[in-house]
């Protein structure tokens, strides 16, 4: 789980989605913590730096995530399509983007 976070392909199934999700909005609450307990100096260069690449993070892992549904990572900009990434069961048989990651073992579902 969670192998190469930052890269922008293959596939990722449901429940790493979630944890994204979860990372993100921890982080998310640190850092506007920390932002508002110390306004101004190095503090808000570095919480810069987190944002851009929490970002970074979110935006690859959805992408990912749209891979496993057979979609192209554009999908993840249509407003209301998270819902179904984080609800929706990822395709059985490998596509484009890689193989299943849950890892069927049914060679009929290979490419």
């Amino acid at each position: 789980m969670l192998k190469k976070p930052f890269s922008f392909k293959g596939r990722i199934r449901r429940t790493e989605f979630w944890l994204t999700i979860i990372i993100y909005w921890l982080v998310i609450f640190v850092l506007a913590y920390l932002g508002n307990n110390n306004p101004g100096g190095t503090e808000s260069l570095i919480g810069v730096l987190l944002l851009v690449a929490l970002f970074w993070f979110i935006f690859a892992q959805s992408a990912k995530r749209c891979h496993d549904l057979g979609r192209t990572a554009i999908w993840m900009f249509i407003p209301f399509y998270v819902i179904r990434m984080l609800f929706m069961e990822g395709g059985v048989r490998a596509n484009k983007y890689g193989a299943n990651p849950k890892g069927s073992k049914d060679p009929r579902l290979q490419l």
